[in-house]
């Protein structure tokens, strides 16, 4: 499937109000892609400037934020270590975070010197990951279509929390969708509606995702008006 196409049956069939952007790992921006001006306070703040346009950011560029550098795989100098710890120690010491919590935060294990970022229908190259903001209703599609859902299945997969951006890692590796409600950092630096979760979709799992994304609306509008019947005969 195109990307371009990924982008218009994830954006039609679940009704987005943002655009879906992917992400891929990179040692050099691809040939006619800019790399990023200026600094950014978080990773994640990446994700929203990259629904309006495509970009090369360095891992340094990644720096201001050593959680997000942590999580995606950035080789760190001593200084943004040393800052990573002392994030960690103030999330501890505020009762944010268990003391054990922090060597067990999901990472990329690729490393590379950076991330190309952009909108999915514009992507110059394969993406490693497409990350979505969605609605409970929307989040509840997507688990059905993809098979989070199923109780056939193995143990559902879990809902992540804190940090929002490991939610790219364990989608990666296990190849599997992977739904975070969205930490508090997250929300304060992309400022993304209250009522948004993020999930975030390995891009190889997408073209059978779109099919099944298809016949899993279809078959909630049939139930939506079974309950609808059934709702207004016991009125």
């Amino acid at each position: 499937m195109h990307l371009r196409d990924m982008a218009t049956t994830l954006t039609a069939t679940l009704g987005l109000d943002t655009r879906p952007i992917a992400l891929a790992l990179a040692d050099t921006p691809p040939a006619g892609v800019r790399t990023f001006e200026g600094s950014v306070p978080s990773a994640c703040t990446f994700w929203r400037r990259a629904e309006s346009a495509v970009f090369y950011a360095t891992a340094a560029q990644h720096f201001r934020c050593p959680v997000g550098a942590m999580v995606m795989g950035f080789e760190m100098p001593n200084e943004v270590k040393a800052e990573l710890m002392g994030f960690v120690g103030a999330m501890v010491e505020g009762d944010y975070l268990g003391v054990d919590e922090a060597s067990r935060i999901p990472t990329l294990p690729r490393k590379s010197a950076g991330v190309v970022y952009g909108p999915l229908q514009d992507f110059p190259i394969e993406p490693d990951a497409i990350v979505l903001w969605l609605t409970p209703r929307q989040a509840m599609l997507m688990s059905e279509a993809s098979g989070a859902s199923h109780w056939t299945g193995s143990t559902p997969a879990p809902t992540l929390g804190r940090p929002a951006c490991a939610a790219i890692p364990a989608a990666v590796s296990r190849g599997a969708v992977t739904a975070s409600l969205g930490c508090i950092g997250m929300r304060t630096y992309t400022e993304i509606a209250d009522d948004h979760m993020l999930t975030v979709v390995p891009a190889g799992v997408v073209p059978q995702l779109a099919a099944a994304l298809t016949d899993i609306v279809a078959a909630n509008r049939a139930m939506a008006q079974f309950h609808e019947a059934r709702k207004t005969g016991a009125a």
